[in-house]
């Protein structure tokens, strides 16, 4: 089961001018060090985040459910979509 977390943040310089900005967060391979303790680097293998079966806003949904990390130890990967009206659509030439 993948959760996916969507930040949509509207902002309006003026009446005339208004922008749309989508972004949507994935948190993908685990890069927690296993062996730190000895000196050496080591990683467990899971590939992607996937949320325990915990209620959202508690710890258990920031858990994995494959590796058992947190999920601050899980790449964050950002894809940020800007919708912005051309000049033409405004009125302004």
């Amino acid at each position: 089961m993948r959760k996916r977390q969507v930040v949509v943040r509207r902002s309006e310089e003026g009446s005339a001018t208004s922008s749309f900005t989508m972004r949507s967060v994935r948190y993908g391979e685990c890069q927690k060090n296993h062996a730190a303790g000895v000196g050496g680097y080591a990683v467990d293998g899971c590939r992607e985040f996937m949320a325990s079966n915990g209620e959202e806003g508690t710890t258990a949904a920031l858990t994995c459910a494959a590796c058992g990390c947190h999920r601050n130890f899980h790449r964050r990967e950002v894809e940020t979509v800007c919708e912005c009206p051309s000049p033409s659509a405004n009125g302004l030439n």
